[in-house]
């Protein structure tokens, strides 16, 4: 699934405004050169250009930066609008899971499957530090995933999980560790 670069700016705009509240170039400048998780989503995102060259140049940035920050995450997984990765460390995706708009990841998180199909992640969701998502779940809009949960059943929306196996543990105020959404 690759696209313009055009449309992968729009990407990258979405993320710059998760992480600083605005829009600007010299922003961009500060957080690509401040700020190793939005360094490491820039690159994510020129990854997936039709332009062979481009593409081409962000995709060893993007392996280069994967190994330096221990972050997983194929250049093929499908992430919407407006990627929030909270610190830049110990992060692992499958290629197959689906991530929402306006999401927040955490380290040490990963999310795998040894069958086939990863998680479905909606939007607006929060995912703590050291969590485990397993097999072909589904997490609903603004839901909360606590610190060191594993997640084997689907989580529904609005709500809050947290221990091992994950449970329901609150349905107040969902979605909100999500600042500077982006509105698409």
């Amino acid at each position: 699934m690759n696209y313009s670069l055009s449309a992968a700016l729009v990407y990258v705009k979405s993320d710059l405004f998760r992480y600083s509240g605005r829009i600007s170039l010299f922003l961009a400048i500060k957080e690509y050169f401040l700020n190793r998780s939005f360094k490491y989503t820039f690159w994510f995102r020129l990854a997936k250009v039709r332009s062979f060259p481009m593409r081409l140049i962000a995709t060893l940035m993007h392996k280069r930066l994967s190994g330096r920050y221990g972050i997983q995450i194929p250049r093929v997984t499908e992430i919407g609008y407006g990627l929030y990765i909270g610190h830049h460390m110990c992060i692992v995706i499958s290629s197959s899971a689906k991530i929402g708009n306006n999401c927040n990841l955490s380290q040490f998180l990963t999310i795998g499957s040894n069958h086939g199909k990863a998680a479905t992640i909606g939007n607006n969701v929060y995912i703590g530090p050291g969590v485990s998502l397993v097999e072909d779940i589904i997490v609903g809009d603004n839901a909360i995933i606590g610190a060191g949960a594993v997640v084997v059943k689907d989580v529904i929306e609005n709500s809050t999980v947290a221990g091992n196996p994950a449970r329901v543990v609150s349905h107040k105020l969902p979605g909100r560790y999500i600042k500077n959404r982006w509105v698409v």
